[in-house]
């Protein structure tokens, strides 16, 4: 259903095109709503036409042959609030194609800004979509957060000639965050010491899918995370079945505090606190936020990493 209603939303926002080129808008300076994207008739797949939709979406809006009104309220023509929408758009549409053409979309966004930002740097064009991407795709917050996607732009941004070389540092170590445990990749194995005290590692639990929370028991979203998952069949019979299993690890170092709540956990989730502290101190997971949700399948593969709560609760009511 959810397929449908994004192809929907497609058809509302996209201007169909012929194989050939269509006549271009001529250069003017005022302000314009954010041009649509033209798909080529020839493509009638539903999936390909996603993918070119998100590869392109930003085609007409960066073309550097002509600048558009760039004024306190526009950028190359578009207001901040319209471009802040197209980015919405933008970042939610790539959740819905594999991984690896996302990459690829953010690439070729990249390049593309960049290359405006140096045509026209007085356009503010490329701090600005930049600005967006990060809050979209990296702000803990947001609901369509993915860090292996803006690894991608942000390992170029620090190195790009448009940013200034004191800010510089602080992108390069975003991106090292960013790499690390990539979704594909086998999860960082560590220890933990689990409420009965036993020490176990992540690579020892068996099942299916490993749904790994990095959480802690005075956080309100964590408690309404658990309520929530408790109040899914479907998931408690995929945990009661073996299927599934929810290892809940406590990062900080208020060990005894967390000892003293640890009987509020869920009586069928295997809950712990990281003893050597390695998690944090070594970076291990780039846990910005709780909880952070890592989803992974029978050889610790990560599926998804520190994914929304709702695109992790929607995979696991399709297992």
């Amino acid at each position: 259903m959810k397929r449908v209603l994004l192809f929907m939303l497609l058809a509302a926002v996209l201007v169909p095109a012929s194989c050939g080129r269509g006549s271009k808008t001529p250069p003017a300076p005022a302000g314009r709503g954010f041009p649509s994207v033209e798909i080529p008739a020839m493509i009638t797949d539903g999936e390909e036409r996603l993918e070119y939709m998100t590869r392109h979406l930003w085609d007409r809006y960066l073309d550097t042959s002509a600048l558009y009104l760039s004024d306190s309220l526009h950028f190359n023509g578009v207001t901040a609030d319209d471009l802040e929408q197209q980015m919405g758009l933008y970042t939610t549409l790539l959740w819905n194609i594999p991984i690896q053409s996302g990459k690829n979309s953010v690439a070729a966004f990249y390049e593309k800004a960049e290359s405006f930002g140096l045509r026209y740097p007085e356009s503010r064009v490329f701090p600005k979509l930049s600005e967006l991407l990060n809050k979209y795709l990296y702000d803990p917050n947001s609901p369509v957060r993915n860090e292996d996607l803006y690894g991608v732009y942000v390992v170029r941004l620090a190195e790009s000639p448009l940013v200034r070389d004191d800010y510089k540092p602080k992108y390069r170590y975003d991106a090292n965050l960013c790499a690390r445990n990539p979704i594909g990749s086998v999860a960082t194995d560590f220890p933990f010491t689990d409420t009965r005290g036993r020490e176990r590692t992540l690579h020892s639990i068996r099942a299916d899918y490993v749904l790994l929370v990095f959480g802690n028991p005075d956080c309100s979203a964590c408690r309404e995370l658990t309520e929530e998952m408790g109040q899914i069949p479907e998931i408690n019979e995929a945990i009661t079945g073996g299927r599934l299993k929810v290892v809940d690890i406590f990062t900080d170092p208020q060990i005894d505090e967390w000892k003293a709540k640890k009987d509020s956990f869920p009586a069928n989730w295997i809950c712990g606190y990281d003893h050597l502290l390695s998690i944090t101190n070594d970076r291990l997971y780039n846990v910005r936020g709780i909880p952070s949700l890592y989803l992974l399948d029978a050889d610790k593969k990560i599926l998804l990493k520190d994914a929304p709560q709702e695109k992790v609760l929607d995979f696991l009511l399709a297992l």
